[in-house]
């Protein structure tokens, strides 16, 4: 059985605290007595499980979803990283240093790793991907998917 790192056990959660956790994806922005509310629970009992929710690491962060084109970020690519063999650990702290990567996947299949690139425009994400990911140290190879249309489905 493989072993679970300390930071990613998993945390029970009943229906409140999946009520609780639905209703901030929605709007993170919510005040507690708003999910309360919608919860049907009190304001105090909510503001405990989302301590508790937080406290635990479920909630990581709260944070707001940005229209990229509105932002002035017109050309996003998907790039898949193959990477050497033990080279995740200190790969993935440099790729959090680059502003323009917006996700990262450690994922199975014919590539390692998969990342949401973001930029101003064709020749700023060509800089992203030729200078800063392409020349990283444990990186063997990459493949880029330009994205034509975004859809946010929540």
């Amino acid at each position: 059985m493989a072993e679970v790192e300390p930071d990613q056990a998993e945390v029970p959660l009943d229906q409140v605290d999946r009520d609780i956790i639905a209703e901030l994806t929605r709007d993170g922005r919510m005040s507690v007595t708003q999910v309360a509310e919608n919860v049907h629970i009190s304001r105090a009992h909510a503001y405990s499980r989302i301590s508790r929710l937080t406290g635990e690491g479920v909630l990581t962060k709260f944070t707001a979803l940005v229209d990229p084109i509105k932002a002035g970020l017109k050309s996003s690519a998907y790039v898949t990283l193959k990477v050497q063999q033990h080279s995740w650990r200190e790969l993935r702290e440099e790729l959090r240093l680059i502003p323009e990567v917006q996700h990262i996947a450690l994922v199975g299949g014919d590539f390692d790793v998969i990342l949401l690139v973001r930029a101003t425009d064709n020749i700023h994400l060509r800089r992203v991907i030729f200078d800063q990911l392409q020349s990283m140290p444990g990186v063997q190879d990459t493949q880029t998917f330009l994205v034509f249309e975004d859809l946010d489905t929540r």
